[in-house]
Parts: structure tokens; C-alpha cells; sequence
């Protein structure tokens, strides 16, 4: 149970504004023996799909304190994001599960007011397959 709270925890905190690599916290639990791939995988999923929601929570309603310094995300992520938004549109946020741009993409998405529904579908999406990757892997590793 404690590996559970561990990878949902550490997936939450990777999907938010903390610098955080879940990514290696789900394979050490596996390759240990700490869970079952499926339960890792459901948890990691969950808690990462609702770091994102809180980015874009963020995005949603907190766009007014972005000069301040502990603001999340720099301009220049923000911009690089709109961009992606510009020429990808919300399909974008199939890439939410990528490094350095999934967070700020999944703020964004907030911030140009797309639908929670189709926010929680694309990044869902994208997520789970990471980890299922992830997964992959880790049993190679394991095996």
C-alpha cells in the first residue's frame, strides 16, 4: 500500500510545478516487487492526469500572479506553449506527458479555457502510455 502512495505521490508531484522524475520512482517499485504493473500503473496515471488538472486549474484561475517570482512557469515556457496550442490546437495535449513542455502545455490549456472533459481524455491518454512504457521497460529490467 505504501508503494502505491509512493508512485501516485511522486506522479502527482511530477505533473505539477516540482521538478520530479516519477518516471524511475514507478520502475524502482516494480523492479522491487513493490506492486503489481497493472495497480502501478492505474496509480501513477491518476495521480500525474491530476497534477495536470491542477496546472490547469492554474492556468484556469492563477494567470493574474504570473510576474510574481514564484510564479510556476517562465514566459518563455508559457510562449512555447501557446505556440504548440497555436499550430496543434488541443491535440497537443497528447504530448502533455512530454518533459519540460507537458507541464507548461497542460497550463496552458487552462489559460485558453479548453473543456476539463477534453482536457482529462488527451492527457489521460498520453500519460497512460507513458507509463506503460515506463512499465515495459522496468520488466525488461526485471526480467
Amino acid at each position: 500500500m505504501e508503494s502505491l502512495f509512493g508512485v501516485f505521490l511522486s506522479a502527482f508531484l511530477a505533473a505539477t510545478i516540482l521538478p520530479f522524475s516519477s518516471e524511475a520512482v514507478l520502475a524502482a517499485f516494480y523492479v522491487s516487487g513493490g506492486g503489481e504493473a497493472v495497480s502501478l500503473w492505474a496509480v501513477a496515471t491518476v495521480g500525474n492526469v491530476l497534477g495536470a488538472v491542477v496546472n490547469w486549474g492554474l492556468g484556469r484561475y492563477a494567470l493574474h500572479w504570473q510576474g510574481h517570482r514564484w510564479f510556476p512557469f517562465s514566459s518563455q515556457q508559457l510562449n512555447r506553449a501557446k505556440s504548440w496550442f497555436a499550430r496543434y490546437g488541443i491535440w497537443s495535449l497528447g504530448f502533455a506527458w512530454l518533459p519540460i513542455i507537458g507541464d507548461p502545455l497542460t497550463f496552458a490549456a487552462g489559460m485558453l479555457r479548453v473543456r476539463l472533459s477534453i482536457f482529462l481524455i488527451l492527457v489521460t491518454l498520453g500519460k497512460a502510455a507513458r507509463y506503460a512504457v515506463v512499465l515495459q521497460a522496468a520488466d525488461a529490467l526485471k526480467n
